[in-house]
């Protein structure tokens, strides 16, 4: 290793206190708008916008998405768990930004749903998730009923794949797909 390589960070500052702050921010949208639901919408009765591409219909949801695992919803909590460790120790080698706003997306949805199970009923690691935007039709007919932290979780994911797709790593550097080619012969004539 030479001097250069000791003497930088193994993590980009910039990097992590992007990832941080769209945590945050995702974290504390979803529980707004969690709030705002749980006050505001009534469960039988679900609210069509945009001429019924969206509906608000207040759900509960004690498994992942489209209600999978129900019965065993303490293991969502566990799996959170392991997933903000692995994030934690991803932030301390990142050095990008566009995969601290993936890391930031994937670690606020999943935050914001562990906050869910946690406090909400029916009691801690058992808790259900709030959930209120149903696409197309109300209370999931046509599509999973979900919630912003979901919408982080599937956006960063997404935009993982897209940088990984692309060669962008987390240290900020780029793979570049070099094909071989063989030199031209040259032809006598």
């Amino acid at each position: 290793m030479n001097a250069d390589e000791q003497a930088a960070p193994r993590f980009s500052p910039r990097a992590v206190a992007i990832l941080a702050a769209t945590a945050g921010i995702a974290v504390a949208v979803d529980q707004w708008v969690k709030h705002l639901s749980t006050e505001n919408l009534d469960p039988g009765e679900p609210v069509r916008i945009l001429g019924g591409l969206i509906y608000l219909s207040l759900m509960r949801n004690g498994g992942a998405a489209f209600s999978l695992g129900s019965d065993y919803t303490w293991i969502f909590p566990v799996i959170t768990l392991v997933v903000v460790a692995v994030i934690g120790w991803l932030a301390s080698r990142l050095r990008s930004v566009p995969w601290g706003i993936s890391l930031g997306l994937v670690l606020g949805g999943a935050l914001g749903n562990l906050g869910d199970r946690l406090f909400r009923a029916p009691g801690p690691f058992q808790g259900h998730v709030v959930d209120m935007i149903s696409l197309f039709a109300p209370y999931a007919e046509k599509f999973a009923v979900f919630n912003i932290a979901d919408s982080c979780l599937t956006v960063g994911v997404c935009l993982a794949v897209l940088l990984e797709l692309t060669g962008r790593q987390r240290d900020g550097t780029r793979l570049v797909n070099e094909k071989k080619t063989a030199p031209a012969k040259e032809e006598t004539a």
